[in-house]
């Protein structure tokens, strides 16, 4: 057996023996609890280990792995200066060596023309080194913000690992947002360069998005320069848009540059070095209440922790295994910062732009319906090692009867993996059918943490309908609502019963605090009203993460989502806040008062209704619930369009007029009412009564 067919858990578990003396064995499950352990309860020698496992290069030594372990608050490898950018660029001119391209890309229309557009190593280099440098012309200093519009394309991975380089900070929405989705985010972060897409293709339909771009120029009034990517400027007329000359922004001294002009600069930049917690990247999580929470990530954290995962999704470290990764993502989807990621282990990355369901031809005068073989066909013919999708994505294919053997030969996939909400039982059983040698690591990330909690190994058995183990160094475990008795306010462990998921230890790749967050306490008080309020720690205990999804640890060490045990909309993988819905809802004139709630349910398709209070005398027509829909699929997504829409007379709020999400959403899961709604708490407790009949009837179909 060679190096490359060893797990990668094995031989880090082989590192750990020769180098520190310990002994784990990760091949059973017993023994994969004790590595657990130790990696969660010694965290300066499994962090500085993994330092060492993965050689990251530091220009300066660091003081100490971590400065206090409590939360919010710890402080990582202090002293350290390096990369992100600079670490996943350092092996190009060996994986190059071995043949190995960096992206091989297909959108829509390549995948119907059969076609795939190869970026090789040296061109992502060159064009990376180049951009950095065109960012530093236009005045970019480490710490300003440069922000993009951009689909899934290699384009914005380059884009990214040049704003990387230069220290910049970075930000991302997918095109498919609404503009107003997208300054709520962006505005928070003052951004100095903008880079767009004129407009991109899902489900064979081309939305032109060059007007959502100059709404967001004529809203984003910190902006120097716009860098304009031509995504599908072959489809759209010239005499339709306006030239650079014609531009008017919104200062006087704003540019705008073509993005292919700047990567072809023969000025070429190097990644500089930087403290181990510069700001890397703003991504956003949003609550039920106020703007999105803009979530400042740092380059070693973030660093640390994807090269970590790399041990639990097997992602071999030698360029000569020749893996090829495919995971299609919005880019509005922390999935596609974990594809960039990919990098770092010198794996190529198959990205592929489009809908995963793609579209059938049909004969004329036919409807054209979706056609979820589209990804296999594609992992066939660029001969992918690594097929992950979200949840959602296997179930589709499951329903649609997709037999992934006829897409063509997909014998070099060893794994398919899953995320982004609970994976049923079906779709396990269909998966180990249809593709019986590979290995299924489902997995549950964060977007807060940068990465998963629980996720797979491969060398532990699996259980359909449970992930494997809890991730290295996340200590991770399921408790009860706090305890009265307890002065810090601590919930009970469980074991095989559901409860909130907490993490009770800091990690490298946490928050760093929240852009532009009130300074009182050592991260925010807006950081750590978000995770610390449940269980906020007293009596000398410090305060512990509770995270806001309902989970079960299993006696086997491995983990089960049951979804949100917040009210906060998780639609396939992507999280949205309920008031940046309401805004939207309750902007139109007839609407009154708005609820909405995410039902997740384990093994089921999520189901999210949407319940409106209209003006006197109007009624819920489909008119009305047509222009509903429309003003969500705008101002959000097309993702956040409700399933259902209902009138209601009242919206059921708390004494302060906070809008009771969270009662409403576990009545309708089959909770007591009795004890969800107290009516002495309440402004409106008559509004109890339609939700309860709306329960009990919901409840009778389904059983």
């Amino acid at each position: 057996m060679n190096a490359t067919t060893i797990p990668q858990i094995v031989q880090y578990a082989r590192f750990l023996r020769d180098t520190r003396g310990l002994d784990f064995d990760p091949t059973t499950v017993e023994g994969y609890d004790l590595f657990w352990r130790w990696s969660c309860n010694d965290l300066s020698t499994f962090w500085q280990s993994i330092f060492d496992y993965f050689k990251v290069e530091s220009d300066t030594p660091h003081r100490a792995v971590v400065a206090g372990e409590q939360m919010p608050g710890a402080r990582w490898f202090e002293g350290s200066t390096l990369n992100f950018a600079r670490h996943l660029l350092g092996h190009a001119a060996k994986v190059h060596q071995a043949g190995q391209p960096a992206f091989i890309f297909r959108n829509e229309a390549m995948q119907r023309a059969g076609v795939a557009r190869e970026v090789s190593w040296p061109e992502l280099q060159r064009q990376v080194g180049a951009l950095a440098a065109s960012f530093v012309s236009m005045g970019i200093e480490p710490g300003d913000r440069i922000v993009a519009f951009m689909p899934n394309v290699p384009e914005t991975i380059i884009s990214f690992l040049a704003c990387a380089s230069v220290g910049a900070v970075w930000s991302l929405c997918g095109p498919d947002m609404g503009p107003v989705s997208v300054l709520d985010r962006f505005r928070q972060i003052e951004p100095k360069i903008l880079i767009a897409c004129d407009g991109y293709i899902n489900g064979g339909v081309t939305h032109d998005r060059r007007e959502a771009v100059q709404q967001l120029i004529a809203n984003l009034p910190t902006l120097h320069h716009v860098v304009d990517f031509s995504n599908i400027g072959h489809l759209l007329s010239a005499d339709e848009g306006q030239s650079k000359a014609e531009f008017s922004g919104s200062s006087e001294s704003l540019c705008r540059s073509d993005f292919t002009e700047l990567v072809s600069s023969s000025e070429i930049l190097s990644p500089r070095a930087l403290p181990f917690d510069h700001p890397l990247w703003v991504v956003y999580s949003s609550g039920t209440t106020g703007l999105p929470k803009p979530i400042v990530h740092g380059h070693g954290g973030v660093l640390l922790e994807n090269l970590k995962s790399t041990l639990h999704n097997d992602l071999p470290s030698s360029a000569e295994a020749g893996d090829r990764y495919l995971w299609p993502s919005s880019t509005s989807w922390l999935m596609w910062n974990s594809q960039l990621a990919v990098l770092l282990a010198g794996v190529t990355v198959c990205i592929y732009d489009g809908s995963p369901g793609g579209l059938e031809s049909a004969l004329p005068g036919e409807a054209r319906r979706a056609d979820w073989s589209v990804l296999w066909r594609f992992a066939a013919e660029t001969g992918v090692t690594f097929f992950g999708g979200g949840s959602a994505y296997f179930a589709n294919c499951l329903k649609a009867g997709v037999e992934p053997h006829l897409a063509g030969d997909l014998s070099r996939i060893r794994t398919v993996a899953a995320t982004g909400s609970p994976l049923s039982i079906e779709c396990y059983q269909w998966i180990w059918e249809k593709l019986p040698n590979v290995w299924l690591a489902v997995m549950a990330g964060a977007t807060e943490l940068a990465g998963a909690f629980v996720a797979g190994i491969r060398t532990l058995p699996i259980v359909a309908g449970e992930m494997q183990c809890r991730c290295l160094g996340v200590a991770a475990e399921a408790w009860s609502e706090p305890l009265p008795s307890d002065p810090a306010g601590y919930g009970r462990p469980l074991v095989d019963e559901v409860g909130e998921l907490v993490f009770t230890k800091p990690m490298p790749s946490m928050p760093l605090y929240f852009w532009g967050d009130s300074p009182a306490g050592p991260q925010g008080t807006r950081y750590r009203e978000s995770y610390f309020e449940i269980y906020p720690g007293g009596g000398g205990k410090p305060p512990v993460w509770r995270h806001g999804d309902w989970i079960r640890i299993t006696p086997r060490g491995g983990a089960i989502i049951y979804g949100r045990s917040d009210a906060t909309i998780n639609r396939h993988g992507v999280r949205m806040g309920t008031a940046e819905l309401y805004r939207a809802v309750e902007a139109l004139p007839e609407v009154v008062d708005s609820l909405v709630v995410d039902l997740e349910y384990l093994g089921r398709e999520s189901w999210m209704p949407l319940f409106v209070v209209l003006r006197e005398g109007l009624s819920l027509d489909a008119e009305l619930v047509g222009r509903i829909k429309a003003t969500i699929r705008a101002s959000l997504s097309a993702r956040h369009v409700p399933n259902e829409i209902f009138k209601v007379a009242a919206v059921p709020r708390t004494l302060s007029a906070k809008k009771m999400e969270l009662p409403v959403k576990k009545l309708l899961m089959g909770g007591d009412v009795d004890q969800l709604f107290k009516p002495g708490g309440m402004v409106n407790p008559e509004s109890i009564a339609w939700f309860a009949s709306f329960a009990a009837q919901r409840a009778s179909r389904d059983n």
